[in-house]
C-alpha cells in the first residue's frame, strides 16, 4: 500500500505543477487538457487504492 500512496503523492505534485504552470498561463484550468488528464489519472489511482484498501479489510488483512 505504500507503494500506492507513494505513486499518488508523485502524480498530485505533477497536478499541482500543472494547475500552477496554467494559472501562471492564465489559461483556465477546466480549459487545459493536460491538466484534466492528470486528474483523471490521480483520480483513478485513488478509486484503486480505495478498491484494494476495501478488498483487504474484507478478507481481513487490514
Amino acid at each position: 500500500m505504500k507503494e500506492w500512496a507513494e505513486q499518488i503523492e508523485m502524480e498530485k505534485q505533477k497536478l499541482n505543477r500543472l494547475g500552477s504552470e496554467s494559472l501562471a498561463q492564465g489559461i483556465p484550468l477546466s480549459e487545459n487538457d493536460a491538466l484534466q488528464a492528470q486528474s483523471r489519472k490521480v483520480d483513478e489511482l485513488i478509486v484503486q487504492l480505495h478498491r484494494k484498501s476495501e478488498l483487504n479489510r474484507q478478507s481481513g488483512q487490514a
